[in-house]
């Protein structure tokens, strides 16, 4: 293997590897990472905490709007702030294919860091495999997270109370579509980037404004999985306005030529959330005001009913009942 790729003995736990760690890994990810410990020692604020881990195989590894370092730290810190958490570490473990350049692993690594940074956690541990040629579709990522959960919050997907109003804060779609240009799945020119974007932030700007009962980051399964998974788990009914669902105009066309439906399309920058009655208003009002929360919008309402029933009302009135996806629409979008 020429020099500039990854090879089996930097997988090997030898000097190799180290070299890779040592020169490459550590220094983008910056000082949390000790190489001669086996796991990392960590000050743990008082009150609840919160876990979570996920694996990320997206293709490509690079794509308009992101790349599988970005998603896989973006993708960590939104399973914590989706019930309520403040994100504080993370752990990356990566399996590398042989052939795999090491310049494309650079950039991979140095969107964890940045991507990290403006999420505000911390890479703190880490594991580093490979794999023969053919075996990986270049790199798999892997990660753990860590939260606190602040005292008198209390976020569950089971929470949703009648009358609940359900948010979500912008255009849906965006990034399985993204992925699916990069793919060269259409022929058409099309500028569209991923949503991917860690939502800490703005979930802790709405937890600061209003009662918000429970949240979901529509990702695999786009917003119809979100809101069956929440109708099904608070054992009510939710009655959507499908003309106030936000969809670009891009993504609606691409979703027509295809034979796709855009509320089944995935997200990395989405949330839906159930705010109590009386507080959509200065909740809608605070998340437009975050960079995230620009396109924010009710769509609909949790009612008494017959229970994980979704129904989406159309313009002319006509209602049609969602249903869970029995698969991807579109594989490997994370």
């Amino acid at each position: 293997m020429p020099e500039g790729f990854v090879t089996m003995a930097h997988g090997g736990g030898g000097t190799r590897m180290q070299q890779l760690l040592r020169d490459l890994i550590f220094p983008a990810l910056g000082g949390d990472l000790d190489a001669a410990e086996d796991a990392a020692c960590l000050d743990a604020p008082d009150g609840r905490m919160a876990f979570t881990t996920d694996s990320f195989v997206v293709k490509p590894l690079f794509f308009s709007g992101g790349d599988i370092g970005k998603l896989a730290v973006c993708g960590t810190v939104n399973d914590l702030a989706m019930v309520g958490a403040r994100p504080l570490y993370i752990t990356l473990s990566l399996i590398l294919e042989e052939g795999l350049p090491i310049a494309d692993l650079e950039k991979v690594i140095v969107s964890v860091s940045g991507t990290a940074a403006s999420a505000g956690v911390r890479v703190v541990a880490g594991d580093t495999k490979v794999v023969e040629s053919g075996k990986a579709d270049g790199l798999y990522v892997n990660t753990a997270g860590i939260g606190v959960i602040p005292d008198g919050v209390n976020v569950t997907i089971a929470g949703v109370g009648p009358g609940d109003s359900l948010i979500v804060n912008g255009f849906i779609g965006d990034h399985g579509i993204a992925v699916l240009k990069d793919r060269g799945a259409f022929s058409f020119d099309m500028a569209l980037d991923s949503d991917c974007a860690p939502l800490s932030g703005l979930v802790s700007t709405m937890l600061g404004v209003g009662d918000i009962h429970a949240l979901r980051d529509p990702t695999r399964g786009g917003l119809a999985a979100a809101l069956k998974e929440m109708a099904g788990a608070s054992a009510l009914a939710l009655e959507i306005d499908e003309e106030a669902i936000p969809v670009r105009e891009e993504v609606n066309a691409v979703c027509e030529v295809l034979g796709l439906d855009p509320l089944y399309v995935a997200n990395e920058g989405k949330l839906l959330a159930a705010v109590a009655a009386g507080d959509e208003e200065q909740v809608i009002n605070a998340m437009k005001g975050h960079p995230l929360g620009a396109d924010a919008r009710v769509i609909g309402r949790a009612v008494s009913g017959k229970s994980g029933r979704v129904t989406l009302t159309g313009p002319l009135g006509a209602g049609r009942l969602l249903r869970m996806p029995s698969g991807e629409q579109l594989p490997r979008i994370c």
